[in-house]
């Protein structure tokens, strides 16, 4: 895709997990994992201050960058596999074998780092697609399997004021706990300049299957569900394109501790946040730091006309709260429809999703810099979903990320502002 702010490309290289320490390894897929086949690729920026000239970045840092990341791949080999996708009838699966790699590209961008990381509207939101790594092709074998890569990344250098470093990786490989334990991991590796201590200390992911339990023989329907589908599916996950982006702008929303605890008075229901995730339900006992996939997939309805009336956040959140009470029952209840649902509602065009979440504590990534000065989540300005992040400073709040139609957008900016007004 052509920006309209292009990168200067420094350098291009691959890393791989050190040599031998890795062995060929296959991890099928579990049923957490086959819904995100059908998902493009996850896309994270983190944005830190960084008052050196490029020079500096080249000699001094990316070094350390790029052995800190392998010896994090070590751990979280995963991520430096490949997708296999053969033809049916055979199952997709993950495969990791020594000398397996993810690109990492280094460039520099003359744009003003404080405009980039501003929470204004932002009009040209290919300026962000900048600072995302390309995607690698995907391979074909010769037995006709698909190889489609797991994970890239970008480093990009604002020249005496900033750096990002930005992910690109496809969910079926982790879900956002699982990414974001991969994420500070390198971080304190590098931030402890690889010191052997900080790797016995650090907590490796769990990468056991095991626990999970299939009694509702969903992987046999996911699968019956992937193959109708995967005829009709994309394996060149590549740019976003131009016309997903045109004539939307992006804006980062905040509300504060105090206007969250004021909706939690208003609508009188806990704050979903509060609620565990999969790997904490008894039916599914799982370490904090497995790595792939383990969530719920939870479909909402509401009426346009009822969102959009006087008393909208209170059915949203009521209605909300009932699926997250419906979990109490059981967490696969329904979950046969998890895959089938989710393409009859996206052909409609009325599904709208939320990435991310406060607990991910994505402002806590820490490569010795800080604490990012902002995160961004680029593949939901194209996707119409909206993203949720703890605030920046701290202090118990939530950012909301989202894109609509300048039009749209200006409606929305005022319900929101009016809203925190009326909440004072």
């Amino acid at each position: 895709m052509a920006h309209s702010h292009p990168v200067k490309v420094i350098d291009h290289f691959r890393v791989s997990p050190p040599q031998g320490s890795v062995p060929t390894t296959s991890l099928p897929l579990t049923f957490f994992d086959f819904p995100w086949l059908l998902c493009r690729p996850m896309e994270r920026l983190f944005f830190y201050e960084f008052p050196y000239p490029t020079l500096y970045l080249t000699n001094n840092i990316l070094p350390i960058l790029k052995n800190s990341l392998s010896l994090t791949l070590q751990h979280f080999f995963p991520l430096a596999s490949n997708l296999m996708c053969p033809p049916s009838p055979h199952k997709p699966y993950i495969l990791f074998k020594d000398g397996d790699s993810i690109p990492f590209t280094v460039v520099e961008s003359m744009l003003d780092f404080d405009q980039v990381i501003g929470d204004h509207a932002r009009v040209d939101l290919r300026e962000l697609q900048c600072f995302v790594p390309r995607w690698p092709p995907t391979r074909v074998t010769s037995d006709d399997t698909r190889v489609v890569p797991l994970l890239a990344l970008q480093v990009a250098v604002f020249p005496n004021s900033g750096i990002c470093i930005g992910a690109k990786f496809c969910h079926v490989v982790a879900d956002g706990m699982a990414f974001s334990h991969f994420m500070k991991s390198w971080a304190s590796i590098f931030r402890s300049r690889e010191d052997s201590a900080c790797l016995e200390k650090s907590i490796p992911p769990s990468h056991d299957r095991s626990g999970i339990k299939d009694p509702f023989q969903l992987e046999s329907i996911f699968t019956k569900d992937w193959w109708n589908w995967a005829s009709s599916w994309d394996y060149d996950l590549g740019s976003t394109p131009d016309d997903q982006l045109r004539d939307k702008v992006g804006v980062t929303f905040t509300i504060g501790q105090t206007h969250i605890e004021r909706l939690k008075d208003l609508v009188s229901i806990q704050c979903m946040e509060n609620y565990p995730d999969c790997r904490h339900r008894l039916e599914v006992k799982l370490p904090a730091t497995y790595f792939g996939n383990c969530l719920a997939i939870c479909y909402v309805p509401a009426k346009k006309s009822e969102l959009l009336g006087e008393n909208g956040i209170i059915m949203a959140a009521r209605e909300i709260g009932k699926k997250v009470k419906e979990l109490e029952s059981g967490v696969f209840v329904g979950a046969e429809k998890w895959i089938s649902k989710w393409k009859e509602v996206s052909e409609q065009g009325r599904l709208v999703t939320v990435a991310g979440s406060p607990k991910l504590r994505a402002y806590e990534t820490d490569f010795g810099w800080g604490r990012p000065k902002k995160t961004e989540v680029p593949h939901i300005y194209a996707s119409g979903s909206f993203h949720l992040c703890e605030c920046r400073d701290g202090g118990g709040g939530v950012e909301i990320g989202l894109a609509l139609p300048q039009g749209q957008m200006d409606v929305f900016s005022g319900i929101f502002e009016q809203g925190k007004q009326n909440l004072i």
